[in-house]
């Protein structure tokens, strides 16, 4: 057997990112329920926070409040629990998951409640 240029992989030894962040279609996905939230009057404010373990997304009814949810995208929970994680307004973990869409369903919920009323 012959090995070529690109019979192997092998690592690159970079250096471990500043700050997680989140990638387009994630935020994408969260801005969208944002912008329903708002329309809907649940919502009126978000903040984002991004370090070096995590990224969090944070929607406010009032910008003096604590968030009323937070979204938590964090890397390290990928093959244990999952990376995503929903937080309620006292700090409660609502959900957990793998998925981002099945992490904000519970908002969704929400917000199909919110209109209907």
């Amino acid at each position: 057997m012959k090995s070529g240029f690109g019979d192997t992989v092998v690592a690159f030894p970079g250096r471990q990112p500043n700050q997680v962040g989140f990638a387009r279609e994630e935020l994408q996905r969260i801005l969208d329920l944002y912008g329903r939230m708002v329309a809907a009057g649940e919502w009126r404010d978000y903040a984002m926070d991004f370090t070096r373990d995590a990224a969090s997304f944070a929607a406010f009814r009032r910008t003096a409040e604590r968030p009323q949810a937070r979204v938590e995208k964090r890397p390290s929970l990928r093959n244990k629990q999952g990376m995503w994680t929903l937080f309620g307004e006292h700090g409660q973990v609502l959900k957990r998951g793998h998925d981002l869409a099945g992490v904000l369903a519970p908002m969704e919920r929400r917000l199909v409640k919110a209109v209907g009323d």
